[in-house]
């Protein structure tokens, strides 16, 4: 059987490599998608998952730009095969409140958080419906169901990725495409590693599990939701913060 060929926008971050990981421990061809410019990320991104023996690679894209996200998968398409699963992990903060919010930094998160989804999705869909298989999985976050102080931007466009996730849940769901939403809490990443230690105490006390997660929390989540045996699992939000919000 031939594998099934995965896209991991913001591959190469804390989430995005153990989510790239998992899938290709899987079985997937994984196609790990980000923003080039990093070029020492890049080079220690290849390295770690050299054992994969080019079962993982990279490749640049710009999710906020339209074109790019076209060239990305045209090229995956040329190199790999057809699309089967999309994981939409790009992400960025830009914190403040939103009385001293920028224009700017509303516009730079809704266009990686939000535009970005939309503009990659847009490109495979139509084939995912077409071979009657599909698996999309848009990493939400828990501040998206929660809302956070100084996050206006960010919990927006998090919240407006499940509303993304729920309707087109509906439009394919007869095509055999299903579509979820993974929502974080905290985890072991360069975002939140980098929030002062005093806070990140407070947030680890706040949490039921009495920890903040591993990116492979979250891998594991992507992967079962895009394997073959969900196909009755979509529209769904599956948070996976360690109880820190609750909710049915």
């Amino acid at each position: 059987m031939t594998k099934r060929v995965a896209v991991v926008s913001g591959g190469i971050g804390g989430l995005g490599t153990a989510i790239c990981k998992q899938l290709a421990d899987s079985g997937r061809r994984v196609v790990a998608a980000d923003l080039a410019v990093r070029a020492e990320r890049v080079a220690e991104f290849e390295q770690e998952v050299a054992s994969y023996q080019g079962q993982i690679t990279f490749a640049p894209v710009n999710v906020g730009d339209e074109a790019s996200c076209a060239a990305l998968i045209e090229q995956v398409r040329a190199d790999a095969g057809e699309v089967d699963i999309l994981v939409n992990a790009a992400g960025i903060t830009r914190d403040t409140t939103l009385k001293k919010m920028s224009t700017q930094q509303w516009l730079d998160v809704m266009k990686v958080n939000l535009d970005g989804a939309f503009f990659l999705t847009r490109q495979v869909i139509d084939g995912m419906s077409q071979r009657g298989f599909g698996r999309i999985v848009n990493i939400s976050s828990v501040n998206g169901q929660t809302g956070q102080f100084g996050q206006t931007n960010y919990s927006a466009s998090k919240a407006g990725l499940h509303g993304f996730t729920m309707a087109l849940a509906k439009e394919v769901a007869r095509k055999g495409v299903t579509v979820n939403s993974v929502s974080p809490g905290y985890c072991r990443t360069a975002m939140v590693m980098a929030i002062p230690e005093d806070i990140r105490n407070q947030i680890v006390a706040s949490i039921p599990v009495g920890r903040i997660g591993e990116p492979e929390d979250i891998a594991r989540a992507v992967d079962f939701l895009s394997g073959d045996q969900a196909g009755f699992i979509t529209g769904v939000n599956l948070p996976v913060n360690g109880g820190m919000f609750i909710s049915f």
